[in-house]
C-alpha cells in the first residue's frame, strides 16, 4: 500500500520525470505531484500536502532556498529533502537552516534516494555521507569561540542528545528514558537553546561530531 506522498521538484524535465518513473515502482511511495520551479511546488503542496518534497536548489523563477519556507508555510507537516548536484558547505548549511531536514546528491545511487525519502518521511534527518562532514564543519564553525560545551546540559539532556545522534525520534527516546514524550520535547528545546543550534538536524550533526552516537552510556 502506498503511503508516503511525494512531490518532485526539478527544472530539468529528464531528471524530474526519471525520478517520478523510478518512484512509481516503489510500493510504499505515491508521487502526488511534480513541479519545474518553486512557485509551482508551493501551489501543488498547498493542495496535496505531501509527506516529502524532493526539491532541487537551483531553478528559474523561484529557487529551492526561497521555496522551502513557503512550502512549509502552506504544508507545515511536509519534510523537505534536497536533491541537488551541489555539495559545497554553504549551500548545505543554508538549506538546513532554511528548513530542509535532508540533503542528497543527484549522483547518489537510486537505492540511497529511496532510503532518504523513507527516512525523512518519519521526521528523521538524512544527510548524504559525502557532504555530512562539510555540514558539521559549517554548523560548528560559528561556535568555535564558545565550543558549545555539553557540560552545561543536564544528565537527562545529555542522554537525549546521545539518543538523537543514534537517530531515535522523541517517542522512542521517551520510551527509552521512561518519561512522557512532552518531557523529551522540553529537553530538545533546552538543548537547542543551550548549544545555540537552530533545529533538530543541527542537534543530530553536532552530537555525531562529538562522537555521542558511539556512546553506550545513554541508558545508564
Amino acid at each position: 500500500m502506498k503511503n508516503i506522498k511525494v512531490v518532485v521538484v526539478d527544472d530539468q524535465t529528464v531528471i524530474r520525470e526519471g525520478m517520478v518513473s523510478i518512484l512509481s515502482y516503489q510500493s510504499d511511495i505515491n508521487v502526488v505531484g511534480q513541479a519545474k520551479d518553486g512557485i509551482e511546488a508551493i501551489n501543488i503542496c498547498r493542495q496535496a500536502k505531501p509527506d516529502v518534497v524532493l526539491l532541487d536548489l537551483v531553478m528559474p523563477n523561484m529557487d529551492g532556498f526561497h521555496a522551502i519556507p513557503e512550502i512549509l508555510n502552506v504544508s507545515p507537516n511536509s519534510k523537505i529533502l534536497i536533491l541537488t548536484g551541489y555539495s559545497d558547505a554553504e549551500k548545505v548549511s543554508r538549506a538546513i537552516r532554511t528548513g530542509a531536514i535532508g540533503y542528497l546528491l543527484k549522483d547518489s545511487p537510486w537505492d540511497q534516494h529511496m532510503q532518504a525519502i523513507r527516512t525523512v518521511s518519519t521526521g528523521q534527518s538524512y544527510i548524504d555521507s559525502t557532504v555530512a562532514m562539510k555540514v558539521i564543519q559549517e554548523v560548528t564553525a560559528e561556535g568555535k569561540d564558545e565550543e558549545r560545551p555539553t557540560e552545561q546540559l543536564t544528565e537527562r539532556e545529555k542522554q537525549t542528545l546521545t539518543l538523537i545522534a543514534k537517530g531515535l525520534k522523541n517517542k522512542e527516546i521517551a520510551d527509552r528514558l521512561v518519561v512522557h514524550e512532552r518531557t523529551i520535547a522540553k529537553y530538545v528545546g533546552n538543548i537547542l537553546a543551550k548549544l545555540h543550534l537552530e533545529n533538530r538536524t543541527q542537534v543530530a550533526l553536532y552530537a555525531i561530531n562529538q562522537g555521542l552516537h558511539l556512546s553506550e552510556e545513554d541508558e545508564k
